[in-house]
């Protein structure tokens, strides 16, 4: 059993939950930019939460399936249609042996999850089934699928036909964009006009937004606080000596453009850290399309916390509604 890839889509790659244990070692934990939305495209057709999807930005593939399947396609507004008729998304359907699975032009958000019952059965590479293209790790041959490709699907399970999320379940970002952000260690670098224009401006994602991360441009460049230029670090007042960098950090070389380090970050250097985008709200990143307004939102550990909780709740209310 296998689907064909007849047109690649636009940097459609298999993603599932990723890989941690080796961020220490510079490979990211990466794997899909939305985890919410793949594991719900997962649960609807019959599959593990964290079985391998295709992931697809902006334009989605075209692809003939060999044998009977469900499918079920979360995250960005992109209908999906067979053999040309539209189907809902958020929503298990039936794709037949020989029929092709294309989609419409993309309405809202970036990115979309597409689940196949069994899941993308590529090698598992360190745990894991994601693509990791700059390292040339997991998917298919460590990159983009390309026409022409055979994606391998797993056992399938007993799935219902038609079943779907709700609307009031789908998590997608407010306009303008709100991402709540933790201040870090190194706010002190910055002065205290700076850290309130920061939250006050209004930003907008930039072209350069990938998995690696999201650049922000529109607000007013940040002012640092004077100091003595620490042995280690290199001159620029955002220089710092190197240091880790977690997942949602927020860098701002030379004071002029965040950066949101995402899926497929480097896991440390030289620029400080603003702060972090809480785990709540790192899925929000990844279906922001360039030139969305965006603001950013100041938290505390308490707020994060509760952010983190409510999150859990509206994963265990879709695993509860699709039970």
């Amino acid at each position: 059993m296998a689907i064909k890839v007849l047109h690649p889509g636009l940097a459609t790659t298999v993603q599932d939950l990723g890989r941690p244990g080796y961020f220490h070692l510079g490979i990211p934990m990466g794997g899909a930019m939305d985890r919410l939305s793949l594991r719900a495209a997962n649960l609807l057709v019959g599959n593990d939460e964290g079985a391998a999807c295709l992931e697809a930005v902006f334009i989605g593939p075209k692809l003939e399936f060999t044998s009977d399947a469900m499918v079920a396609v979360t995250g960005a507004e992109m209908p999906p249609r067979v053999d040309g008729v539209e189907q809902p998304s958020w929503t298990a359907f039936r794709v037949k042996a020989g029929q092709m699975l294309d989609f419409d032009y993309l309405k809202a958000g970036a990115r979309i999850c597409v689940a196949v019952s069994g899941g993308i059965d590529v090698p598992e590479m360190l745990g894991s089934r994601s693509t990791y293209a700059i390292g040339a790790l997991g998917g298919v041959g460590g990159r983009a699928i390309a026409a022409g490709d055979e994606l391998p699907l797993g056992e399938a399970r007993a799935a219902a036909e038609g079943r779907s999320v709700s609307p009031s379940l789908r998590r997608v970002p407010s306009m303008p964009a709100e991402l709540r952000v933790l201040p870090g260690l190194y706010w002190h670098r910055i002065t205290e006009q700076s850290g309130i224009n920061f939250f006050a401006d209004e930003w907008k994602v930039a072209p350069e937004a990938d998995r690696m991360g999201y650049r922000f441009r529109g607000g007013r460049k940040l002012e640092f606080v004077e100091r003595v230029q620490p042995f280690g670090a290199g001159s620029d007042p955002s220089n710092i000596v190197d240091s880790c960098y977690p997942y949602g950090s927020i860098q701002v070389p030379g004071g002029t453009e965040p950066i949101i380090l995402h899926r497929d970050a480097v896991s440390g250097g030289g620029y400080f850290m603003l702060g972090t985008v809480i785990s709540a709200d790192i899925d929000l990143i990844g279906q922001l399309q360039p030139h969305t307004p965006t603001r950013f939102v100041k938290v505390n550990m308490d707020e994060a916390l509760q952010a983190r909780a409510n999150r859990s709740a509206l994963l265990d209310r879709i695993r509860t509604e699709l039970a």
